[in-house]
């Protein structure tokens, strides 16, 4: 292309960009800022209700009422005082382990029961809500799919008239991905301060946001994971002084607001702590599921997953795929095997084979999927079980030309399927959390000899956030973790 032809099309481009930047950009009543934004609240709205169903569904909500009802309320007092308080909100509890909470545009927010499980008070609760809820007045979440959407037209342009940004796009598009990163861990630093806000307007002591900052800095040293919090969040330490300076040049008093430690630590008697085994766990290459009374061997040395919707184990390589997931709303699993193989781009090879599997009535099939433009992309197997009358697909499949070496093993998996019978594992239960009103003054390790738990004394005291070496104060309530050992 020309120079001039080049520079012609640049000239036209700027000013466009321009105006896009100028008719996107309004002040934000929650920060006070100008922030651009090409997405519309209804569509900010829309957008999190299309989600949110998916998130429901793959996460699973937390089967206890009085929790939800306890969520979704304290989330609405404290939505009602925020800057946006007529959006849709929605505040659930997801079955979750994980030490996490999230939000969508329009005002959809997640807590997990695994951050409720590290939580000592309503109003460290009140906290997190708020932290989410400062995302969603903040218009995070919209104003970086804004930014992204318009860097990712600057970067097409620029590829367009350019053979050096061509060459090195991949690399622009990477610098990018930190940019959003910097920016994500800004809008951390912000929702802090949002967070503090809407706690104090509804007469919460913003103190306990500082307990929040602390217990994920113990429960990031511990087995409580917390990838989301931690991998684009400032550290927790940073937060908390952050937060006591912010506190303190408020000048306020908040002796007289609410806490509710003790309340809150009753409400968290009997939520399951940690994976719970009647979704299913591994015992090594074996995956049990108690509730569906199966049983599946993957291939040794793959790295396994267990989600809500499906068990997936990948090749060290991560070059080959193997997973189980049901299959609903079909009536047979020659009509399931039908569908799959309906799909645009997959065909079967082969002949399928009729025969059982786990003493169940299975069909299987080699098949392939092509790209547009003929070729094979990806190669494997395809298995079909009825157990019970619940279907499920067993899929084993690599990249074109590197099934040969997994095919033995994926047919060996698949072979594995059988009903669960050990009354062991069948009868298995979740741990759950025990609240403890102590009867005198006593160490930590005097308490576990009275009220043993199955993790360690370390991990006790990060769940109550004391130190090891604390004598518990008679009275004073605590929590343990109850249940057994897999078998």
């Amino acid at each position: 292309m020309p120079v001039y032809e080049s520079a012609t099309r640049l000239r036209l481009i700027l000013p466009l960009t321009g105006l896009l930047l100028v008719a996107g950009c309004a002040v934000n009543p929650a920060t006070g800022q100008r922030q651009f934004s090409l997405i519309s609240e209804s569509r900010e709205i829309e957008m999190g209700r299309e989600a949110d169903g998916s998130i429901s569904a793959s996460l699973g909500l937390y089967e206890s009422d009085e929790l939800q009802e306890f969520v979704r309320g304290l989330g609405n007092d404290l939505a009602s005082v925020s800057e946006r308080p007529r959006l849709p909100w929605s505040f659930k509890l997801v079955d979750d382990p994980t030490v996490n909470a999230f939000a969508l545009p329009g005002g959809f927010i997640y807590v997990t029961r695994g951050i409720l499980a590290y939580l000592n008070s309503e109003a460290e609760l009140a906290g997190v809500l708020g932290h989410e809820i400062g995302h969603v007045t903040a218009k995070h979440s919209v104003s970086r799919m804004s930014r992204q959407q318009l860097q990712k037209i600057g970067l097409g342009v620029g590829m367009a008239v350019s053979s050096d940004m061509r060459r090195i796009g991949d690399v622009l598009a990477g610098g990018l991905q930190l940019l959003n990163l910097k920016y994500s861990r800004g809008d951390e630093s912000q929702s802090d301060e949002l967070g503090m806000r809407y706690m104090t307007r509804a007469r919460y002591d913003p103190n306990a946001l500082r307990g929040v900052f602390q217990t994920l800095a113990l429960a990031s040293g511990g087995s409580g994971r917390v990838p989301e919090w931690q991998a684009t969040h400032p550290a927790p330490e940073n937060r908390d002084a952050k937060i006591k300076e912010l506190i303190a040049a408020t000048g306020e008093d908040y002796s007289g607001y609410r806490v509710g430690r003790d309340s809150f630590l009753r409400r968290l008697e009997g939520l399951v702590y940690g994976s719970n085994p009647r979704d299913g766990y591994f015992e090594g290459v074996r995956f049990k599921h108690p509730d569906l009374a199966f049983r599946i061997d993957f291939p040794g040395g793959w790295k396994k997953v267990n989600q809500r919707t499906q068990v997936v184990g990948v090749s060290p390589r991560e070059d080959a795929l193997l997973s189980l997931t049901p299959v609903p709303n079909s009536s047979s699993v020659g009509r399931a095997l039908d569908q799959f193989l309906d799909v645009e781009n997959v065909i079967g090879e082969g002949r399928r084979s009729r025969a059982e599997i786990g003493g169940f009535p299975a069909v299987r099939r080699l098949f392939r999927v092509v790209g547009d433009d003929g070729r094979t992309e990806l190669e494997g197997l395809v298995a079909f079980v009825d157990h019970g009358g619940s279907i499920y697909r067993i899929l084993g499949y690599s990249a074109a030309g590197r099934y040969e070496p997994y095919g033995e093993a994926i047919v060996a998996s698949v072979q594995s399927f059988a009903r669960l019978t050990e009354r062991a594992a069948l009868d298995v239960q979740p741990w759950t959390i025990e609240i403890v009103r102590v009867p005198r003054d006593m160490t930590l390790t005097a308490f576990l000899r009275d009220y043993p738990s199955p993790v360690s004394r370390e991990q006790i005291a990060r769940l109550n956030r004391i130190s090891v070496g604390v004598t518990l104060q008679a009275g004073q309530l605590v929590k343990r973790i109850v249940g057994s050992d897999l078998p």
